[in-house]
């Protein structure tokens, strides 16, 4: 039952994910809808968490679920608890936990399910990730130097 589900979750994480990249430059009501949408895939990760526990499955799981949960809550913290622009401000305090969650979030999710769900679940996990790192590239805004 726990793989499944930590396949399925994510799954969803990616689509979710490259949708709000997609959509976040020209729609911000829809992003703003989508965002808090995001925040309810914690319920399924605390249900994977608790699997763990029930199926006595590889610790490795409650380990990457708990990277995922605090990506979700950083996540919250800065865009709707503290409203940080992060992202346009680029400053690396604030970004480097940022984005160290976020890798090692899509690393578990593509290495977890390669190794203890399916190759051909990995691959489309690694395909994704992929698909998730492309479309944000293109979408984030080109940093501005200042020239002295």
């Amino acid at each position: 039952m726990l793989e499944p589900l930590f396949f399925a979750l994510g799954l969803v994480n990616n689509v979710v994910l490259i949708f709000i990249f997609l959509i976040r430059k020209n729609h911000l009501a829809l992003l703003q809808k989508i965002g808090r949408v995001y925040f309810f895939l914690a319920i399924p990760a605390i249900y994977a968490i608790y699997l763990v526990q029930q199926e006595q499955k590889t610790h490795r799981y409650t380990i990457f679920l708990g990277i995922f949960l605090a990506f979700l809550a950083i996540e919250a913290l800065y865009d709707w608890i503290l409203k940080i622009p992060f992202r346009e401000k680029m400053d690396w305090k604030l970004l480097a936990p940022y984005v160290a969650l976020y890798i090692s979030m899509n690393y578990g999710f593509v290495v977890m399910v390669w190794k203890y769900y399916s190759v051909v679940g990995g691959i489309i996990m690694l395909g994704l990730f992929v698909i998730q790192i492309i479309t944000n590239i293109i979408s984030h805004p080109r940093a501005v130097v200042e020239k002295r």
